[in-house]
């Protein structure tokens, strides 16, 4: 029997972003990398330019596509848009979260949080996987035999990689493997999932209390 073909896919978180008001960015507009995230992002091109990626995608948030660019320039590729890979919906959007000055000091928003299984104040989890599942398989179609990348955000791609590793969904934050500037990769033998990998190519430019947003 002839050897089944690997296909991987590879999924990047995108770098540090300019937020010096410390708010939860969400998917509003206008909130670019760092330089520091630029330099993340130059690190995830030298990472992955070697390897046989034949596909580039990203979430069509600026600093998704920021972190795609220097990998895509090595390869000479375009940069595909995919909003399936765009971050989670959520109600804090634009506001600060926190005990202190933050939004949890308010009344009007516990509502919000009834329900962290689900979550209650933004997109349900298995939402976000359902999408993410459906963009990394058409990922997948187009690389086929080869590689390719989707440069999302860290709560969508923790949760595709939980799903694909049959974990619940619910999780605490602080608990995920996701840095910025990461790369999950899926790894697969024909259409069996044969492995999970992880990396961080800029873990040294990480700052040592990077939030878990975004």
């Amino acid at each position: 029997m002839a050897e089944q073909e690997t296909t991987r896919v590879h999924l990047v978180r995108h770098g540090e972003v300019f937020n010096p008001r410390g708010v939860l960015y969400g998917r509003l507009p206008g909130y670019s990398l760092s330089d520091l995230g630029r330099a993340m992002a130059e690190r995830v091109g030298e990472a992955l330019g070697d390897r046989d990626i034949v596909d580039v995608a990203a979430s069509p948030l600026e600093r998704a596509q920021e972190t795609a660019r220097p990998l895509a320039d090595r390869l000479g590729l375009g940069i595909g848009t995919d909003p399936r890979v765009i971050e989670a919906g959520n109600r804090f959007e634009g506001k600060t979260f926190g005990v202190g000055d933050g939004s949890l000091k308010r009344p009007e928003v516990w509502p919000l949080l009834v329900d962290p299984f689900r979550p209650s104040w933004g997109e349900a989890y298995v939402e976000i996987a359902a999408r993410m599942r459906a963009a990394v398989a058409d990922a997948r179609a187009r690389a086929r035999g080869h590689e390719a990348v989707l440069v999302s955000h860290q709560l969508p791609v923790w949760t595709a990689r939980s799903s694909y590793e049959g974990r619940k969904l619910y999780h605490d934050p602080r608990r995920r493997q996701c840095s910025l500037a990461s790369v999950t990769t899926l790894v697969w033998k024909g259409d069996r999932l044969v492995a999970v990998e992880y990396a961080e190519p800029a873990a040294d430019l990480v700052p040592a209390k990077a939030g878990f947003g975004a």
